[in-house]
């Protein structure tokens, strides 16, 4: 006997294209919210750069999760857009659910981070903290759910975006918050372990 689970291989085939556009939907639209967001803050004169966070001050804990999609200007927002659509989309596909309980907690780990420990008198937004929290949790979840799939997936990722973010940790970027960067991905990392799902049970004939 064959037992594969309700409808066989051919309705896994049929759930497998919907999560795919499904993630694509998911990925695209929080771009493009990223994109309406910075064109309301300019049309307001910039009034959404204090979502920013301040580090250490107590008022300034309201704005840890709200700083992710607040940006400093449209190149600001270009240079995230592609890597965020990209990691977003491979995370995605693992599962919605999945998908949005690690984005949480890399957003609400980084900012903390950020609040803690960026220099003073700084004001640190972005979704980079996220993007490399989502680097670390695509090249981690394959390994640590053994999936082969996923393995390939996340050498690839790293071999052509590694250096990338690399670079990104420097603490000789002027501007750039590298510890913000640090800290997410240390948080991605994390969420890769502690949303991990388990390994499908094998088919039996």
């Amino acid at each position: 006997m064959t037992y594969e689970g309700t409808g066989g291989a051919a309705a896994r085939r049929r759930p497998g294209r919907g999560r795919a556009l499904a993630a694509a939907q998911v990925a695209l639209g929080w771009v493009a919210l990223l994109w309406l967001l910075e064109v309301v803050d300019v049309a307001s004169g910039h009034a959404l750069d204090s979502f920013g966070i301040r580090p250490r001050e107590a008022s300034e804990l309201v704005d840890v999760a709200p700083a992710a999609f607040v940006h400093f200007g449209f190149g600001h927002v270009a240079a995230n857009s592609l890597p965020l659509l990209v990691l977003g989309f491979v995370a995605a596909l693992g599962g919605l659910r999945r998908f949005f309980l690690a984005c949480a907690l890399i957003v609400v780990v980084d900012g903390l981070g950020v609040w803690l420990v960026a220099p003073a008198h700084t004001n640190t937004a972005g979704a980079s903290g996220l993007i490399f929290g989502l680097f670390g949790f695509v090249v981690l979840s394959g390994f640590v759910e053994r999936r082969p799939l996923g393995i390939v997936v996340g050498v690839l990722i790293a071999a052509y975006w590694g250096t990338s973010f690399l670079a990104g940790l420097s603490p000789t970027n002027e501007g750039v918050s590298w510890q913000g960067h640090l800290i997410g991905l240390a948080a991605g990392v994390a969420a890769a372990f502690v949303f991990r799902r388990p390994r499908p049970a094998p088919a039996i004939r």
